[in-house]
């Protein structure tokens, strides 16, 4: 009987043991860190990010022999925003662009000297490595009254929102040979350009007959831009785009180029330098008799603050 029952206590020993260590082993198990598998990678569809800046600076004179305006005050604003998705085959870019300066002199008075949004949205689809058949949609005007000066400084009224304004489609090839570059071409491209304030409409201004509100191109289109992180310091952000009117004077090729270079200074502060150029062949206010087409530079350097997100 001692036996038997040396024998009981023995097994219940050996499986209170066992059930102990099952507990323990289920413990470890639920509180262990759960490591992702190296193989379990799903690339991120969406690319998002972009830039704000703002440069400001203003001076003053008193009695200063070497002369000079008693007052200048001159702001510049830049927001840059972009949205590109990638999943298999399909593309889509997104940009944004908005641009607003300002300035105000003693002898010049107060005017702007920059007003540009500019979106545009590309989707494509890949046929072959690096080569998308592609549909874009591009609009383009400014937000505020634009005004053109003689010697004199006599402000002439020259433009506003919508006045003109420019909806481009077009479907083509797109070519991108590595990161960050893109290369839009096609043979069939539709623009329209309104001009909706009537003052200017009477002018027949941009390309629009006088009294209309709106007209009408066909032509061929190509778009180049580019987006580089050069290195921590340097940022580089540029587009081209090229349009020739099949209609009227197919060989007068229109140019509209924006270059934006940053260098960091600090976490919040950079300088900036733009350049723009526009030749468009329908805007003729320019020359003597402020008639005639030509080539529309914009240079602006400042330093301030940069936000980038």
């Amino acid at each position: 009987m001692k036996y038997l029952f040396f024998l009981f206590a023995a097994c219940a020993t050996i499986t209170v043991s066992a059930q102990d260590q099952t507990v323990k082993n289920l413990r470890s198990s639920t509180e262990r860190n759960i490591a992702k598998d190296a193989s379990d990678t799903t690339a991120k569809k969406w690319k998002k990010g972009g830039l704000y800046g703002i440069n400001i600076s203003q001076g003053s004179l008193n009695n200063w022999a070497a002369g000079g305006d008693d007052f200048s005050l001159s702001v510049n604003s830049v927001l840059s925003l972009f949205a590109f998705y990638k999943n298999g085959k399909h593309n889509w870019d997104n940009t944004l662009d908005f641009n607003l300066g300002y300035v105000n002199t003693t002898s010049l008075g107060s005017r702007k000297n920059d007003d540009r949004f500019d979106i545009l949205s590309k989707y494509g689809y890949e046929i072959a490595p690096k080569l998308n058949i592609a549909g874009l949609v591009n609009f383009r005007t400014q937000f505020f009254d634009g005004f053109t000066y003689d010697g004199d400084n006599n402000k002439t009224f020259s433009s506003t929102f919508l006045s003109p304004g420019y909806l481009l489609t077009s479907v083509g090839l797109d070519y991108k040979p590595v990161e960050g570059l893109s290369i839009f071409v096609s043979p069939i491209t539709s623009r329209w350009i309104f001009v909706m304030d009537d003052t200017l409409s009477a002018k027949g201004l941009y390309g629009v007959d006088s009294s209309k509100h709106s007209a009408n191109e066909i032509g061929a289109f190509a778009s180049i831009s580019y987006i580089k992180d050069i290195n921590k310091i340097l940022s580089y952000k540029g587009r081209l785009d090229l349009f020739s009117n099949y209609k009227k004077n197919p060989q007068n090729v229109d140019l509209t180029m924006s270059n934006v270079l940053n260098i960091k200074l600090s976490k919040v502060l950079s300088a900036t330098y733009s350049l723009d150029l526009i030749y468009d062949d329908d805007v003729r206010l320019f020359g003597k008799n402020k008639t005639s087409a030509g080539l529309q530079v914009k240079s602006l350097i400042g330093i301030g603050l940069l936000l980038k997100f």
